[in-house]
């Protein structure tokens, strides 16, 4: 399985303690030179991504090779954003790791599969790597993640907790 992330998921999963349960789900990661810059580099981020994204052997870092195409992305997106999508269409990745809107939005456009840090976390949930997942879901808006209660509500009713 390929799969390419974006760089917020890869903060909150690291600022609530859980990145680990990417490699429990995907093994191996691929990020853009742009998501490594935005997470390790020029991050404002001070904690867990950091370290997590520049120690963990199983996240490899990608040149995107087709630059024109981020640039026409780059009138949308931001840098790690449009990166993420061409380097997930260079790959011809299986999933693609974002939380952003827009980006969401191009991926469903271009046919990728899509999933966020709360999806992250639910499918987590259903393979028994975390065992409150009400908890872990409160822990990114404790740490100023904008996630909103309804949609919280929806996947905790999705899954009876």
């Amino acid at each position: 399985m390929i799969v390419v992330s974006n760089t917020t998921p890869l903060i909150g999963l690291a600022t609530i303690q859980r990145f680990d349960v990417l490699h429990c789900l995907f093994g191996e990661i691929h990020i853009a030179q742009a998501v490594y810059d935005e997470a390790v580099v020029t991050g404002r981020e001070t904690g867990g991504a950091k370290r997590e994204v520049s120690e963990a052997p199983w996240i490899k870092v990608v040149q995107v090779q087709d630059r024109l195409a981020v640039d026409v992305l780059l009138d949308e997106l931001d840098l790690g954003e449009a990166e993420t999508i061409v380097l997930a269409r260079e790959l011809q990745a299986d999933w693609v790791l974002m939380d952003e809107r827009k980006g969401r939005r191009k991926l469903t456009q271009l046919g990728l599969n899509k999933i966020g840090t709360i999806g992250i976390l639910l499918q987590a949930k259903q393979q028994g790597l975390i065992a409150n997942l009400g908890h872990e879901l409160e822990q990114p808006q404790q740490h100023g993640f904008s996630i909103s209660q309804s949609v919280i509500n929806a996947v905790l009713q999705q899954i009876n907790e």
